[in-house]
């Protein structure tokens, strides 16, 4: 620092030889400024002394010097000018003594390396700056090379702001961040005290072009804003705004994009542009806007507001333009509030997907083999959208713009769907299915071991997911199939009914015989199928090298626990338990669709361990019934009168009887197809998707019954690829620059993009943020998102065209730029694309 610059300089003085006509060295130093009398005492100069002059002491110093002590060194130290020579007491001595000037804007000056006098007025007005060590640390660690006047402003500034690297895009957003109130801010505060206000504002001027007199944060953030939101708008800005109109808007628009993608500081510009929303009345333009005039606009959170507001009053009002609305939805994924609206916007997309399911698909009445193949085909994307809608309506923060939506939903999917196509179904069953249950050529539940386990080779894992539905299995088989390394397939069975678990867990097991007794226990070949330990006796029946686990047994084991467990199995059983958990109960049967998105992430751990732990190949996962579930509460008409006779088991969904009859509004199946011939039971269950009558809460989600939600069985088979190379290796889309031109012309430019496969099985998305940089790595432009997701065959359909706006600078055509392509599921760097600037 500077003292020790003097300390050095005074010492090496005092250190010279004396001349003939000197005893010892005396020097004057008069600090015309004061510059450093709050440093005096602290300064220590080797064999001398140091002595203040203050004013009143000329007497007392020359007594000190000429007599007391004749023979020490001397430092004679006055924090003001040297008198005139008519009024200098001590002209006598000082005719024989050495001066030392040292003001302390030279001594920063030296200290900085700035040799430009031209910069001396700018260190001399920063001289409350520079008296704070950490401050002068601070700018000292900048390491800044070839000062001029605005480096050496902003950089002052940034220090002040504690800023890491000298940077007035930062200082500015530090100051905005604090507050819009100027008297209120505390950064502000400070640049008054240790830096200059004015040219704080003169720097903003001339980087953001913000020009007005009376100098306000709000006004300069409505500024920015403002600007920004011009970019993107197609409809021309009201009178109102014009003041806050930049003609520097580059730079605005890149100012605003980084603090918008910044992961740190995001929030408070989302507090702070919500205020500037409401000083322009931004709500009151919008609502005379066209759609079309906003949709690329995310300056401000009311545009998403406005384009979910529109799009479901559009729905609300059957005006059916499906593609465009999910296109919409698409195109607000790479928008800065989406995330604030994700889940909102997540919903529409399933609503839409389920109104659009019901436009494309009529049901009506066929047989029931064709039922059965158009629900695995077709008729489950409504079930599935139906959960998703609700899987995202449940976990969004602004449900109230979803409400009239929901209604709609729900009245499309169970007074429409469900109804038609259970009523539809029941009629075939009825007519088809009830003297003999099984569909021909459909495998049946109690054929899953025969079909797909029995005499293999290789060993084996069974998951068996309680209430895992068709619709359900179709999903994780295809996020299976894009996350994986290997192969997988989706099947059918038709369940047994009634779809319960007692029936359906039987079913799954090897045997020759299922029966039933009076209490409603399920024997298999004789043994109770009740229990992990019973089932296990069953399942080493007919395969010896077998066990049985569950899911929280699994997770708890390590991995040589583990392996020790299955030393020597062949046939392994894994139950899983999440949705029925659920379902099962009145106090969580809400949260069935959450314990969907659980299931898959648990189901996702048993492949892990299975995999990684115990190499396995061939996995299957299936389920011992499905379920029907609505959110509304059921009226009386959705309830059918339960039979009050002895029954050997009752629930919601069905009744096991060994009397012969069939009230209204029942079907009536007989069992010997399940439990041999001459069974005389029957199984009895509500026409449609009605309930029995039941004491008791929990009737929304239920099983048991013969809907195809119900006895539509899944059978997931995974079979793990362990090769090295292999075409199951999951990649990801590959995206590429397709435009011509390696050179930027213009501030603000086009650049077309290409997805150049479609997303397909193993070839999964790839989201991207793009930008560029110069040599040294700054951020020179704006960032934009790419997400390449498309899975169609047109190449329209997975093109993108990305506008790119430069910061209002200045740029080498020696230099090189450099668009660079982050991946942003690893924050890797997919690509950087080498480009020159030559500005028009």
């Amino acid at each position: 620092m500077e003292l020790e610059q003097i300390e050095k300089i005074l010492t090496e003085k005092f250190n010279q030889p004396l001349t003939e006509e000197k005893d010892r060295q005396i020097i004057f130093w008069y600090d015309a400024e004061g510059d450093f009398k709050e440093d005096i005492d602290r300064l220590q100069v080797a064999n001398a002394k140091i002595w203040k002059l203050t004013g009143d002491n000329k007497f007392a110093t020359k007594y000190q010097l000429e007599v007391k002590d004749q023979e020490s060194n001397y430092l004679v130290y006055a924090s003001y000018p040297q008198p005139d020579y008519r009024e200098d007491w001590l002209l006598d001595i000082s005719s024989y003594a050495d001066d030392f000037t040292a003001d302390k804007v030279t001594v920063i000056m030296k200290d900085f390396g700035v040799e430009d006098p031209s910069l001396r007025p700018v260190f001399k007005k920063y001289k409350k700056f520079f008296n704070n060590k950490r401050r002068y640390n601070r700018l000292l660690d900048y390491d800044i090379e070839d000062y001029t006047e605005r480096k050496l402003d902003t950089a002052i500034i940034s220090a002040v702001c504690k800023l890491k690297a000298t940077d007035l895009e930062e200082a500015v957003k530090k100051v905005l961040m604090n507050s819009l109130t100027n008297d209120q801010n505390k950064w502000l505060t400070k640049i008054k005290k240790f830096a200059n206000e004015d040219k704080f504002w003169e720097l903003i001027e001339n980087k953001y072009g913000y020009l007005a007199e009376d100098k306000d944060l709000a006004d300069l953030m409505a500024l920015l804003t403002v600007t920004n939101l011009e970019h993107d708008l197609n409809v021309t800005l009201p009178e109102e705004w014009s003041d806050y109109l930049s003609y520097k808007d580059n730079n605005c628009i890149v100012f605003i994009d980084h603090w918008m993608n910044h992961s740190s500081q995001a929030e408070v510009y989302d507090n702070l542009s919500t205020e500037i929303e409401t000083k322009l009345n931004l709500q009151e333009y919008i609502t005379n806007w066209e759609l079309e005039d906003f949709l690329e606009c995310d300056t401000f959170k009311s545009f998403d507001t406005a384009i979910i507001d529109r799009i479901v009053d559009n729905l609300l009002n059957d005006i059916d333009d499906f593609k465009r609305y999910q296109d919409i939805i698409s195109l607000r994924r790479t928008k800065h509030w989406y995330p604030e609206f994700e889940e909102v916007y997540e919903a529409i997309y399933w609503a839409v997907e389920l109104f659009k399911q019901a436009k494309e698909q009529s049901i009506r009445q066929i047989k029931a083999t064709d039922f059965f193949n158009k629900y695995t085909e077709k008729y489950y994307l409504f079930d599935q959208a139906y959960r998703k809608f609700y899987s995202t309506y449940d976990q969004a923060k602004n449900k109230s713009l979803l409400r009239e939506l929901r209604d709609k939903v729900e009245n499309l999917y169970t007074n429409s769907y469900l109804h038609e196509l259970s009523i539809n179904w029941s009629n075939s069953v009825d007519q088809e299915l009830k003297e003999s249950w099984p569909l021909g050529g459909i495998t049946q539940q109690q054929e899953f071991y025969q079909e797909f386990i029995a005499d293999k080779s290789e060993r084996t894992f069974v998951i068996i997911s309680d209430a895992l539905r068709y619709e359900v299995a179709q999903e994780f088989s295809q996020k299976l199939n894009n996350r994986l390394k290997g192969t997988t397939e989706l099947y059918a069975m038709q369940g047994s009914l009634p779809s319960y678990t007692k029936l359906g867990m039987a079913s799954l097991l090897p045997h020759q015989e299922l029966n039933i007794n009076q209490q409603g226990q399920i024997s298999v070949d004789g043994i109770s199928s009740q229990g992990l330990k019973n089932r296990e006796k069953i399942l080493a029946e007919k395969e010896p090298d077998s066990t049985v686990i569950t899911y929280e047994e699994l997770v708890e084991l390590s991995r040589s626990e583990l392996r020790e467990r299955m030393k020597g199995t062949q046939v392994v059983y894994i139950y899983h338990n999440e949705i029925d958990a659920k379902g099962d109960h009145a106090t969580t049967e809400k949260e069935v669709f959450s314990a969907v998105e659980n299931t898959f992430t648990q189901l996702d751990t048993i492949l892990r361990i299975l995999k990684h732990s115990l190499s396995a190949t061939h996995v299957y996962i299936t389920a011992d019934h499905g379920f029907i579930y609505r959110r509304r509460a059921l009226e009386s008409s959705d309830k059918t009168e339960r039979l009050k006779s002895d029954l050997i088991e009752r629930k919601r969904r069905f009744i096991i009887s060994d009397q012969q009859v069939e009230p209204d509004g029942t079907l009536s199946v007989n069992l010997d197809y399940i439990f041999g011939e001459d069974s005389n039971l029957q199984a009895l269950v509500p026409r449609g998707v009605n309930r029995f009558t039941l004491q008791g809460p929990g009737q929304n989600y239920v099983h048991g019954g013969a809907a195809l939600q119900e006895i539509v069985i899944p059978v997931v088979q995974f079979r793990n690829d362990r090769s090295k190379e292999s075409d199951n290796e999951v990649n990801k889309v590959e995206v590429k620059l397709t435009s011509i031109t390696r050179e930027l012309t213009n501030n603000i430019s086009y650049l077309d993009f290409f997805q150049t496969e479609k997303v397909a099985e193993k070839l999964i998305p790839r989201r991207l943020k793009l930008y560029f940089t110069d040599e040294s790595g700054e951020k020179i432009s704006n960032e934009n998102i790419i997400i390449a997701d498309s899975n169609s065959s047109e190449p329209n359909q997975r093109s993108f065209k990305e506008k790119f706006t430069l910061k209002n600078r200045e740029y080498s055509r020696e230099e090189d730029y450099y668009l660079v392509m982050i991946d942003q599921e690893n924050n890797q760097v997919y690509k950087e694309i080498k480009f020159s600037i030559n500005l028009l």
